[in-house]
C-alpha cells in the first residue's frame, strides 16, 4: 500500500510539472515586437541640480525637482501646459531638454528631423523660469545643437552649415560664420564620417567665461560623394553627401576661436600637415587655452596640443604613439588648479588612469592592473578622489571603483557582480546606480557617495513576474578554449524543455567588431527575440572572439592590418567546439550577424563554409575597400599600404566557398554600409553561380526602420529563414 501512495505521489508531481510547464505562454513576434508588457521601466531625463541635494526627472507632463536623500517631490520646473507656443494650442515636446547652467532657463527641442545616424535638426524654443515665457529659438528655420553660453545670457546654434548666435535680452540673431555650404564647408559641425566614427556632432564649445566659442571648419569640397536613392514618386529623389572611402581623401580640418567681443576669428595652429584628425576639442579652466587633440592619418600618433587661444599659438603637452592604433575616449579632465589634468591610455598594456602636470611630465599612474577602465564616472577634486568603472573582476562585468588622486585608497562602491553604471549627483554626495545582469533587469537606486543604498527608484520586479508566465530561459556563460590556446567567453540560451539526451540546432549570434562585447553579464533587454527561437527547440549561442574588448591591448588589438581574419577563426572554433558537446547536432548549427556581425557572418559561411549550414547577414560590410576611412584605416591602414590584408579578408572574395543556405538583407539608403556592398556581392554570388536569399528595404539606413511594419517585416523574413534551415521537417 506505502509503495502504491508513493508511485500515486510521483505521478502526481510528474503532472503537476508537465501542467506547469504547458501553462507557460510563447513568445511571438508581436509580443517581443509590438508589445510593450517586456520593456524594462526606468527614470528619465534625469538631471543632477547645482545644489548637490536634488535632481529633476522627466515624468508623462512635467520636469520634477526630487530630493536625493529623502525622494520627496521639492519643486516642479515646468509642466507641459506652460509649454504652448503663442498662437498655438498644442505643447511642444517635452522629451529634449537642456538646463542652463544657473538654471534660469530651458532649451526645449520639437518636430525633430533625423539627418544621419546621431545628428538631427530642429525647432527649438527657450523657456524662462523667471518669467514663464516660451519663445522660439530663432524663425528662420530649423536649428542645430543649440547650447547656452555659460551665464545663459545667449545661445549659439548651427543652421545651414554656419554658427549662429543668439542674444537673449536683445533678441539679435548674428552669424559668426557665413561661407558655410552643402558638401562643401562645414562650421560647428561635423562632416559624416567624423559623426560616425569619432562619435560627435556639435563642434562648437563656449569658453569658460562665455566670451569666446571654440570651433571646428571642415572643408570637404576634394571628399568624393556618395548618391543616395530614395524611392517612392513617380521619379526617385537622389541623395548626395560626402563619404571618404578608404584610401581616398578626407576633408582639411582647423580649429578657429571666435571672440564675441571683438567679432574676431582667430585660427589655431595645428601643424602644416592637413592629412590628419582632430577627434577631440576642449577648453582648460583657463579661458585663454584650448586644448586640441592632433593625430595622424594611420592613428597611431597621438598629441594634446595647447593653444593660446588669443595667438592661435600651440606647443604639445602630451605625445602618444602605438604599434597598432590608438583609440579615441573622453577621459580627458582638466582640473581646478590650472597645473594638472588626468587622462587614459594603454600605455602598459591595459587602458589605465594617469595624471599629468600641464607641462606634459607624468605625475603618476593611478590606476593599475591586468584589466581595463571602462568608464570615467567623476572627479572630485576637493576629496582628490576619481570614480570609475572597470572589468577588473572579468571581462563580463562593469564594476565601480573610487581611488585617490595618489592610486591609493582603492575602494569597490559595486555590491553586485553585473553591469554597474553610474550618475553623480553636483558635488559628489550622491549617485543614481542602474544595475543589472544577466537574470535581472535594471534595478535603479539612489546612493551615497559611500555606496549605501538610500532607496529604491525602480526595481522592475513587476517584469520578472511577467517573464515568469513565458518559456523564458536564462542566458548561461560558458568560456572555452581554442585549438589555438585561446581562451573565449560565450553565452547559451537553452529551450525551456531542454533534454540534455536530445539534439539540438544553434544559431551563433555575431558581431565581433573591435573592442565590442556581446558578451556581458548584463539584462540586454531580456534578449526575448532569442527566447521566442528557443522556445522552438534552437539553443541560441553568442561568443566573443578576439579583437572584443575590456580584455586588454593584445587581445583587442591583435586583428590589426587582417580584420576578420582571426574573428572568424574564432567563431569556427566556436562552431566546432559546440558540435562537440553531446546535445548539439553537428548538421544544423546556423550564425547570423548585422552590420560589422553581418560581415562575420558572411566570413564564416564562406571561409567556414563546412562548419555552418545556414547564414544571416543584415548590412554587411562585403569589401573593406568600400567603407569609411577612419575606421577602416584605424585597423587596417590604407588599401595601398595593405592590399592583401584587405583582398584576403573581404569575403566578397572569397563567396566560391559557399555551401550553406544564405540570407542577404539590407536597407537601400543606407548612409553607413553602403547597399553597394551588397549589390557586389551578389553580382560575385551569381558568377560563382551560387543560390541565396535576398531581402531589401526601400529607403532603410543602417536600422532598417523606415515606413510601416519594416521592423515585424524584417524579423519575421529572418525568423522564417532560421526556422526552414534549422528546424527539422516533420
Amino acid at each position: 500500500m506505502k509503495r502504491i501512495s508513493i508511485l500515486i505521489l510521483v505521478f502526481t508531481l510528474f503532472q503537476v510539472f508537465v501542467l506547469g510547464q504547458s501553462a507557460k505562454k510563447e513568445f511571438t513576434l508581436q509580443s517581443v515586437f509590438q508589445s510593450p508588457q517586456f520593456y524594462p521601466k526606468g527614470v528619465y531625463g534625469i538631471v543632477p541640480l547645482n545644489d548637490g541635494e536634488s535632481y529633476c526627472a522627466l515624468e508623462s507632463d512635467s520636469i520634477i525637482i526630487y530630493d536625493y536623500k529623502s525622494g520627496e517631490k521639492t519643486g516642479t520646473i515646468v509642466t507641459k501646459a506652460q509649454l504652448i507656443p503663442n498662437g498655438d494650442t498644442v505643447p511642444i515636446s517635452m522629451r529634449g531638454f537642456q538646463l542652463s547652467k544657473d538654471e534660469s532657463k530651458i532649451l526645449f527641442s520639437t518636430k525633430t528631423e533625423q539627418i544621419y545616424r546621431h545628428s538631427t535638426k530642429a525647432e527649438f524654443y527657450i523657456y524662462d523660469r523667471e518669467n514663464e515665457e516660451l519663445t522660439p529659438l530663432s524663425n528662420s528655420g530649423k536649428q542645430r545643437l543649440a547650447d547656452f553660453s555659460p551665464d545663459a545670457s545667449k545661445v549659439a546654434f548651427v543652421r545651414g552649415n554656419n554658427i549662429f548666435i543668439k542674444d537673449l535680452v536683445t533678441g539679435y540673431e548674428v552669424p559668426v560664420t557665413k561661407d558655410g555650404k552643402t558638401n562643401n564647408i562645414i562650421y560647428g559641425t561635423t562632416d559624416w564620417v567624423y559623426e560616425e566614427e569619432f562619435g560627435f556632432t556639435k563642434a562648437f564649445f563656449w569658453s569658460p567665461d562665455g566670451n569666446k566659442i571654440a570651433f571646428y571648419r571642415f572643408d570637404e569640397s576634394n571628399v568624393k560623394e556618395y548618391q543616395l536613392t530614395h524611392w517612392g514618386d513617380l521619379y526617385p529623389e537622389y541623395y548626395k553627401y560626402k563619404y571618404p572611402k578608404a584610401g581616398e581623401d578626407n576633408s582639411i580640418v582647423s580649429i578657429h576661436v571666435y571672440d564675441l567681443e571683438t567679432g574676431e576669428i582667430n585660427t589655431m595652429d595645428t601643424g602644416l600637415e592637413t592629412d590628419i584628425y582632430i577627434p577631440r576639442i576642449k577648453w582648460t579652466n583657463d579661458p585663454a587655452k584650448l586644448s586640441i587633440q592632433w593625430m595622424n592619418r594611420l592613428q597611431n600618433e597621438l598629441k594634446i596640443l595647447l593653444a593660446d587661444v588669443n595667438e592661435g599659438k600651440t606647443k604639445p603637452i602630451y605625445i602618444e604613439t602605438n604599434k597598432y592604433y590608438i583609440d579615441i575616449t573622453d577621459n580627458l579632465s582638466f582640473l581646478e588648479d590650472n597645473e594638472r589634468f588626468v587622462f587614459t591610455n594603454e600605455s602598459d598594456g591595459y587602458l589605465h588612469i594617469y595624471m599629468y602636470s600641464m607641462d606634459g611630465s607624468l605625475i603618476t599612474q593611478i590606476t593599475r592592473g591586468k584589466w581595463d577602465v571602462t568608464s570615467i564616472y567623476g572627479i572630485d577634486e576637493d576629496r582628490e578622489v576619481i570614480y570609475y568603472g572597470s572589468s577588473e573582476s572579468s571581462p563580463l562585468n562593469r564594476d565601480f571603483y573610487q581611488i585617490g588622486f595618489d592610486g591609493k585608497g582603492k575602494k569597490l562602491l559595486s555590491e553586485k557582480e553585473g553591469d554597474n553604471r553610474i550618475q553623480f549627483s553636483k558635488k559628489f554626495k550622491y549617485y543614481i546606480s542602474t544595475y543589472s545582469d544577466a537574470v535581472s533587469p535594471p534595478i535603479i537606486t539612489v546612493n551615497s557617495s559611500k555606496g549605501k543604498q538610500l532607496r529604491v527608484l525602480k526595481d522592475n520586479s513587476g517584469l520578472i513576474d511577467t517573464l515568469n508566465n513565458y518559456t523564458y530561459s536564462n542566458r548561461e556563460f560558458f568560456s572555452f578554449t581554442t585549438t589555438g590556446g585561446v581562451n573565449l567567453n560565450g553565452w547559451m540560451i537553452k529551450p525551456f524543455d531542454f533534454d540534455p539526451s536530445k539534439k539540438y540546432p544553434v544559431l551563433m549570434y555575431v558581431y565581433g567588431g573591435p573592442g565590442s562585447q556581446t558578451v556581458r553579464n548584463n539584462w540586454g533587454g531580456g534578449n526575448l527575440w532569442y527566447q521566442m527561437l528557443s522556445s522552438k527547440g534552437i539553443i541560441i549561442v553568442s561568443v566573443d572572439n578576439r579583437g572584443t574588448g575590456a580584455r586588454g591591448e593584445e587581445f583587442k588589438k591583435m586583428t590589426y592590418l587582417e580584420l576578420g581574419k582571426y574573428e572568424t577563426e574564432d567563431q569556427i572554433e566556436a562552431a566546432k567546439y559546440l558540435v562537440s558537446l553531446d546535445y548539439v547536432d553537428k548538421d544544423r548549427v546556423g550564425i547570423w550577424g548585422w552590420s560589422y556581425g553581418g560581415f562575420m557572418s558572411t566570413s564564416c559561411l564562406t571561409k567556414g563554409a563546412d562548419y555552418f549550414c545556414m547564414g544571416v547577414a543584415v548590412a554587411p560590410v562585403t569589401n573593406w575597400r568600400y567603407y569609411d576611412n577612419i575606421y577602416t584605416e584605424r585597423f587596417m591602414r590604407t588599401p595601398q599600404e595593405n592590399p592583401e590584408g584587405y583582398d584576403e579578408n573581404s569575403p566578397i572574395n572569397h563567396v566560391e566557398n559557399l555551401k550553406g543556405k544564405f540570407l542577404l538583407i539590407h536597407g537601400t539608403a543606407d548612409d553607413n554600409v553602403h547597399i553597394q556592398n551588397s549589390m557586389d556581392l551578389i553580382t560575385a554570388l551569381v558568377a560563382a553561380n551560387k543560390q541565396f536569399d535576398m531581402q531589401f528595404y526601400p529607403n532603410s539606413n543602417h536600422g532598417i526602420y523606415t515606413g510601416r511594419n519594416t521592423r515585424i517585416h524584417l524579423y519575421t523574413r529572418i525568423t522564417d529563414f532560421i526556422y526552414d534551415n534549422l528546424l527539422l521537417k516533420e
